[in-house]
């Protein structure tokens, strides 16, 4: 061939090429439509679909993005849902609990830590075989809340994991003000309400029996409850699951859970989450799945999103989702060797908390 013959049909191969790109654009481009109406019906009409978008929107309610759950189930059905896990999960509190535990004779001091590994998430169990070695520690530092690994070297804890509720102004709070309820000692150090009103906790009494559910700060101290913080629900009641399935299980996110065997050992389940390609979390099926297996007859629910976080022997265990690294927080479940020689002061005494600016934050808390 020579250079005019190539160059020849070079000119007629070429316009050739372009009908056959469109044809191949307009395929994509069909198939993209198609596909995305497909998706969309499967989204919002199917059943199967219909629970991957609630769940969804339960993951977007425990975050700081919770408004944007109404793209997906709309304002009503937001409010709708919110007011009624509020409902369920107090409702869950007050079931009665038999607290049939038979403690351990034998003297067990030793605290292990596992790793577990479901289909979309990963973490740890701590089993604290005595619970007596375990208190409720607070923030120590005025107006604000500590990091746990702090808390933990300042006072020579074991271990520990982060607590109870508090409030948190657009997920970037200053960690100081509790939600609820803390005791710590047989003291009850902060309450939000009145002796009278119910709150839900979840902590231990003196004989280091779990107690958790929905309580009056009156009920509490009758009862010899020695550490508490407030948090919710209350998932696991003598030995039988309250979450149907996972459609009830508030989405999935990081979690931290505590739960009791029949023969005292306390289980700290922290999953990590919000992390594609390590962890995306768990629902509270799937953790109350795990404890189950555990023999757990008593689990609650404790803080978690950004805030679980797992401590052993002076470093951090697990994988905290936040950005920012620990965050700072009012209370955690601390381990000791020597819990009597625990002492917790109470930061809250003397500070006006009706007024307190939970947004503000001191230069030490700064990011």
């Amino acid at each position: 061939m020579n250079d005019y013959q190539g160059y020849a049909l070079a000119q007629t191969t070429k316009p050739m090429l372009k009908p056959r790109r469109k044809r191949k654009l307009r395929f994509f481009a069909a198939a993209i439509i198609i596909s995305t109406f497909i998706f969309i019906i499967w989204f919002y009409f199917s059943s199967s679909g219909t629970n991957w978008r609630y769940m969804l929107a339960d993951t977007l309610i425990t975050t700081q993005h919770r408004d944007y759950a109404k793209y997906l189930i709309g304002q009503s059905e937001l409010d709708r849902r919110t007011d009624n896990y509020s409902k369920q999960f107090n409702d869950m509190g007050l079931v009665q609990d038999n607290h049939d535990i038979s403690m351990n004779s034998r003297k067990n001091n030793s605290v292990t830590v596992e790793p577990i590994t479901g289909k979309k998430f990963k973490g740890y169990m701590m089993f604290v075989h005595n619970p007596q070695m375990i208190r409720v520690v607070t923030t120590s530092l005025q107006g604000q809340g500590e990091q746990i690994l702090s808390m933990v070297k300042r006072t020579g804890a074991i271990a520990g994991v982060n607590g109870g509720a508090f409030d948190d102004p657009n997920y970037d709070g200053n960690g100081f003000r509790p939600i609820g309820v803390v005791m710590s000692g047989g003291k009850l150090l902060y309450s939000d309400g009145g002796m009278e009103d119910p709150v839900n906790v979840v902590g231990l009494d003196r004989k280091g029996i779990m107690v958790a559910g929905r309580y009056k700060p009156s009920e509490l101290l009758k009862m010899g409850v020695r550490d508490a913080v407030s948090f919710q629900p209350k998932f696991i009641v003598n030995g039988k699951g309250l979450v149907k399935n996972e459609a009830d299980g508030w989405g999935i996110a990081p979690r931290t859970c505590m739960a009791q065997t029949k023969d005292g050992t306390i289980i700290f389940l922290v999953i990590d989450g919000r992390q594609p390609g390590y962890s995306m979390g768990a629902t509270l099926y799937d953790a109350q799945q795990l404890l189950l297996e555990k023999g757990a007859i008593t689990a609650a629910n404790l803080d978690g999103g950004s805030s679980s976080v797992l401590i052993k022997d002076n470093q951090v265990v697990n994988r905290p989702s936040s950005s920012y690294g620990m965050r700072y927080l009012p209370t955690a479940f601390l381990v000791f060797d020597h819990p009597e020689k625990v002492a917790v002061s109470n930061m809250w005494n003397g500070v006006d908390m009706v007024h307190f600016n939970s947004a503000y934050k001191p230069f030490s808390a700064k990011r």
